[in-house]
Parts: structure tokens; sequence; C-alpha cells
């Protein structure tokens, strides 16, 4: 499953900020969440849209937060199992409901 190779490997290379699939109860003051936002299979070969939300407590903390987010992920493909990863778009995405900062990135990985 790509969003939990997505999910260890974040991990490991944010061991500062916690990376979860979902929106924890309790938010921590800085965190990560991904989420697969579709998938296709072409002549057996995978590839998946994998949205990437940085949240902090400030708008500067969420773009820079954002920036590790696409370096880590742009360096995805040192990973056995991913084969390709680009990044389709980022942008401001800050949650005017809940009113915590957030950056999201998206990537178009391809994978085994």
């Amino acid at each position: 499953m790509i969003e939990k190779t997505i999910l260890d490997y974040l991990s490991d290379c944010l061991p500062d900020v916690p990376v979860y699939m979902e929106v924890p109860a309790d938010r921590p003051a800085v965190f990560v969440v991904i989420e697969k936002t579709g998938s296709s299979r072409i002549n057996h070969i995978d590839s998946a849209t994998i949205a990437v939300q940085s949240y902090a407590a400030s708008l500067y903390d969420a773009a820079a937060l954002n920036e590790r987010v696409k370096a880590a992920m742009l360096d995805a493909i040192t990973l056995d199992s991913i084969s390709r990863v680009a990044l389709n778009s980022d942008y401001n995405y800050t949650d005017t409901a809940s009113k915590h900062y957030r950056y999201q990135a998206v990537f178009d990985v391809t994978f085994y």
C-alpha cells in the first residue's frame, strides 16, 4: 500500500514532525497528513496522486514545513518500490473553518 510506504518514509525523513494519515483528535502544533487522492494502473504499472498537508502554528512555519516535505518526497525516488515522483502542485491550503495554517503539496508517484 503506497500510503503506508510514504507514511513510513516521511516519518523517517522528518523525525521531529509527526506524520499521520488523518488529522489527529489532539492536534500537535506541527504535523503532516498524507492522503491518496487517486490512483491508476496501466500495463501493470501503478501510480497514485498523493496529497501531503503541512500544518503549523503560523503560515510561515507551514510554508517552511511544506518545503521540507517537498524535498523529502522528491527524494523518495531512492526507495526500491518507487520509480518516479513528480511535484504536481503546491499551495497555501489554510483551513479557514478550523483556522489552522497548512500548505498542501500534491505529488504523482509511480510505484511497484
